[in-house]
């Protein structure tokens, strides 16, 4: 066998020669020869090739069933926004996706269309609201619109022990395709940084921080669902997002008002703010089209 073990890198691809998968062939053999390369390129040692394997396994413990710590694995390493781009090319005009993130839960609350899904959680009061429309700007009713953040003090609802969901639920679209919810207005934060991923960003220099942003998922029939993030205008984090997540689409004005009667009617006793966003999907056939 060749030295720099090129002989094994090609025996290795060939023993995936029957799977009955043609797609798992192509995705291991691409693994083992990009993987097989990495370790050529910088020479690894069996330390450090120790050291990887720790790593790994210490991911896997840290991981729950309210943690994905490879998931955030995968977005401090870009890979989740690289699988983002290459899974969810649209049409020009279309609302940019972005990372899914390890806090989506199923099952969250219902809410009317207006309602309250802070749940008491801490913040100040933010009224979100906006249209969801097609690519010709008609509006969408009956949109599914699912959405999660983090309070002021930078923790979802799963990171805390609390009475029920806070800062998560999901509405319907009316006739026109608006949805419109009260929540806090979001806050930077730092991703979970007491396990192996934290070790690995402060190994590279780097922080752990993502900046101030509100979590969407929209699904309707005959429509390609959207996941994607409305980030805060002016965060300071806009440009060092531990994840990579932001695109400047993404970026809305939140306006902070005294307190008084909010745009829907309703009278608050303390400063609160709004922002507006219109999320725009593609059908299923504008995606299949490209």
């Amino acid at each position: 066998m060749d030295l720099e073990g090129k002989d094994l890198t090609d025996a290795v691809v060939a023993s995936f020669d029957g799977s009955p998968d043609d797609r798992t062939k192509v995705v291991m053999g691409a693994l083992v020869r990009h993987l097989h390369a990495f370790a050529r390129e910088v020479d690894l040692t069996e330390e450090e090739w120790f050291k990887g394997i720790d790593f790994l396994t210490r991911t896997g413990h840290k991981s729950t069933g309210t943690r994905q710590e490879f998931v955030l694995l995968s977005d401090v390493l870009g890979l989740s926004m690289l699988t983002v781009g290459l899974a969810n090319r649209t049409p020009p005009g279309v609302t940019e996706s972005t990372v899914f993130g390890p806090f989506f839960v199923e099952g969250s609350p219902e809410i009317e269309l207006g309602g309250d899904l802070s749940n008491g959680a801490p913040g100040q009061p933010c009224l979100v609201s906006g249209r969801v429309l097609d690519t010709e700007g008609r509006p969408i009713a009956g949109a599914l619109v699912e959405t999660w953040q983090a309070d002021e003090d930078g923790f979802y609802d799963v990171q805390k022990d609390t009475d029920g969901p806070q800062n998560r639920g999901h509405l319907t679209t009316d006739a026109a395709g608006n949805y419109s919810f009260w929540a806090v207005r979001p806050v930077a934060y730092p991703i979970p940084d007491d396990g192996p991923v934290g070790e690995l960003l402060r190994a590279g220099g780097r922080g752990p921080m993502r900046p101030a942003h509100i979590h969407f998922m929209v699904t309707a029939p005959g429509f390609s669902r959207l996941i994607t993030h409305v980030f805060a205008a002016g965060d300071e984090h806009l440009h060092d997002d531990a994840v990579f997540g932001v695109k400047d689409s993404l970026i809305a004005e939140f306006t902070e008002h005294p307190a008084g009667t909010a745009p829907d009617g309703r009278e608050l006793q303390q400063p609160f703010s709004t922002v507006r966003y219109d999320l725009v999907v593609a059908t299923t056939e504008e995606t299949h089209a490209l």
